[in-house]
């Protein structure tokens, strides 16, 4: 059942449920419902989106010239963008591969991360590139999660009270 129709009924399906990805919500499982045409999307959005942003960087970087505050601050301004360009693709990229292991590190990168927000562009373009951004940490959780359901269903199917009792 799609989601519209779960949701019109008042029926959830037994066993666990996918997670959504943002720009794809749960097309990911099956993909269908225009999973690819999404992605494409999601790829050329992203690249779009860093280069906008290299240009309004370039704008402020001639702002600075033309302040003409100094050749240290010049430096300084394109050496800490690329940085924490390059942290916050690295961690955007390992956010895609498994769950951090501590939360509260990666809350205090973020200003850290929007800083760097022309490399967590790129990381979601590269990565749009040959999946939903995300879709493999999700895929493994979501099977393992429906293997340990149906494991525990398996074995308790039937009525138990219809069953015999060991002898002794």
């Amino acid at each position: 059942m799609s989601e519209e129709k779960q949701s019109k009924t008042g029926t959830t399906p037994a066993g666990p449920q996918p997670e959504e990805l943002r720009f794809f919500g749960t097309t990911w499982v099956d993909h269908r419902d225009g999973y690819a045409v999404r992605r494409v999307g999601v790829s050329v959005g992203s690249l779009l989106a860093a280069v906008a942003g290299c240009f309004v960087l370039r704008f402020a970087y001639q702002g600075l010239e033309i302040a003409k505050v100094g050749g240290f601050v010049n430096t300084l301004v394109v050496v800490m963008f690329a940085v924490c360009s390059a942290i916050a693709f690295r961690k955007t990229w390992e956010g895609f591969v498994r769950r951090p292991a501590d939360p509260a590190r990666e809350d205090a990168l973020r200003s850290l991360k929007a800083i760097g927000f022309i490399g967590s562009l790129l990381a979601y373009f590269v990565r749009s590139l040959t999946e939903a951004p995300g879709e493999k940490l999700l895929r493994a959780e979501y099977e393992e999660a429906v293997t340990r359901f149906e494991k525990r269903r398996a074995s308790r199917t039937g009525n138990p009270s219809g069953r015999r009792k060991p002898k002794r």
